[in-house]
C-alpha cells in the first residue's frame, strides 16, 4: 500500500504525513525543513513477524522524545536501511552522519534525533526486540552506528532490504516466514560485525553468548525451567553460562525471568490475546505462581499485571481515537 502527499492540499500535507508516518514507523515528532511545501511518500508491507516501510521524504527533522519512549511497549527494535540522500542519526551518545548506503539500527525506548540534511529514501523494518536480541544480545551498543555497503554482509542485507517493500505481497506464508528469517540472519550478522566495531566480547565469547540466549528463548515455555538444563541444552557449563551473563549484570535465573515478564508484558498489550486471562499469559510462559508472577511484574514494571493491561488497553483506544480523525479521511492513498 502506498500513500503520498502528490494530491493533498499543501497545508494539509504535513497533518497527513504525520498519521500516516507514524503507522509506519513509532509515535515521533516531525518538523519540515521546507514548512508547508513539503513531499513524502510512504509504502507498507509485510513479513510473516514484520513490518516494513520505505519512506520518501524531503528534508526534515524526526525526533523521538523522553516522553514517547517512556510510553513506548518493549516490543520492536527500527532496524533502518538509509538508501539516498544524507542524514544524520543521534542516540545513546552516538552522532552519525550518512551520505551513502547503510544500515542502522534504533531503540524506540530511548529518544534518538533523524536529521534529513536532503531529500532522502529509507526503509524502516519493525522487528520483535526478542527475535533480534536473539541474535544479537545485548543491543545498547548497536544502536545509531552506520554500517556500509564496505561489509559484505550489511551489502547483502541492504539488496534484499531494497526489494522486500516490493516483493513482500507477493510471497505466501512460508516464503515469507524463511524470507524473514533470512533478513534477520544476515541483519544479525552485519549488526555483530568485526567492521561495525561494537564488540568486546571475543569470538567465542560472543558465539556462546548468542546460542546461549537463543536457547533461553525456545525454552521459556518450559516450567521450572533449571539453570542445569539450559547450561545442557547450549553445550557449556552453568558457572561459563553465568560469566557469559555476567557481562550484561545477570545469570541463568535472573535472565529467565527478565525474558518471562518481558513476554508476559508483551501479551497483555496485545489486542489480539484480550481474551486471553493473565493467569493463561503467565502459565504459557513458564509461572508456575499466579502471586509470584503478579509480585515479580509489578517489582518489574511498577503497575499490577490488571494495572498494566488496563493502562496498555487506555492507551491503545487512544490511538485509535487519533487516527480515526477526520483529518485522515482526505490522505491520497494508492492501492
Amino acid at each position: 500500500m502506498i500513500y503520498s502527499t502528490q494530491d493533498v492540499h499543501p497545508r494539509e500535507r504535513l497533518s497527513y504525513w504525520r498519521e500516516v508516518a507514524t503507522r509506519g514507523y513509532v509515535e515521533h515528532d516531525f518538523e519540515p525543513g521546507q514548512g508547508q511545501a513539503f513531499n513524502g511518500t510512504v509504502k507498507i508491507a509485510t513479513l510473516p513477524g514484520l513490518a516494513l516501510t520505505r519512506f520518501e521524504a524531503d528534508i526534515a527533522r524526526v525526533s523521538r522524545s523522553e516522553r514517547s519512549a517512556a510510553r513506548a511497549d518493549a516490543g520492536d527494535m527500527l532496524l533502518c536501511m538509509h538508501r539516498r540522500g544524507e542524514l544524520a542519526i543521534s542516540q545513546d551518545g552516538r552522532d552519525t552522519v550518512v551520505a551513502d548506503r547503510a544500515l542502522f539500527l534504533l531503540d524506540p525506548l530511548r529518544p534518538f534525533d533523524i536529521q534529513l540534511k536532503s531529500h532522502s529514501s529509507n526503509v524502516v523494518v519493525k522487528v520483535p526486540r526478542a527475535v533480534l536480541e536473539a541474535r544479537v544480545g545485548n543491543t545498547g551498543s548497536l544502536t545509531a552506528r552506520a554500517i556500509d555497503h564496505s561489509n559484505g554482509v550489511a551489502a547483502l542485507t541492504m539488496g534484499l532490504l531494497d526489494m522486500l517493500p516490493d516483493l513482500a505481497e507477493s510471497l505466501d506464508d512460508i516464503a515469507g516466514l524463511k524470507v524473514a528469517e533470512q533478513l534477520l540472519d544476515l541483519a544479525a550478522l552485519a549488526l555483530t560485525s568485526e567492521h561495525s566495531k561494537i564488540t568486546a566480547l571475543s569470538s567465542s565469547r560472543a558465539t556462546a553468548s548468542l546460542r546461549l540466549k537463543a536457547t533461553i528463548e525456545r525454552l521459556l515455555i518450559e516450567p521450572g525451567l533449571k539453570p542445569e538444563r539450559v547450561a545442557a541444552e547450549t553445550g557449556i557449563s552453568i558457572r561459563y553460562a553465568n560469566d557469559l551473563l555476567a557481562e550484561e549484570h545477570s545469570s541463568i535465573e535472573r535472565y529467565v525471568n527478565t525474558r518471562r515478564l518481558e513476554r508476559c508484558r508483551a501479551a497483555l498489550e496485545d489486542a489480539a490475546q484480550s481474551h486471553r486471562s493473565i493467569g493463561e499469559i503467565a502459565f504459557k510462559w513458564g509461572f508456575s505462581d499466579l502471586s509470584h508472577f503478579g509480585r515479580r511484574f509489578k517489582g518489574k514494571f511498577g503497575l499490577t499485571p490488571t494495572e498494566y493491561r488496563r493502562q496498555a488497553e487506555l492507551v491503545a483506544a487512544e490511538r485509535q481515537a487519533q487516527t480515526q480523525r477526520p483529518v485522515i479521511l482526505g490522505f491520497h492513498e494508492v492501492v
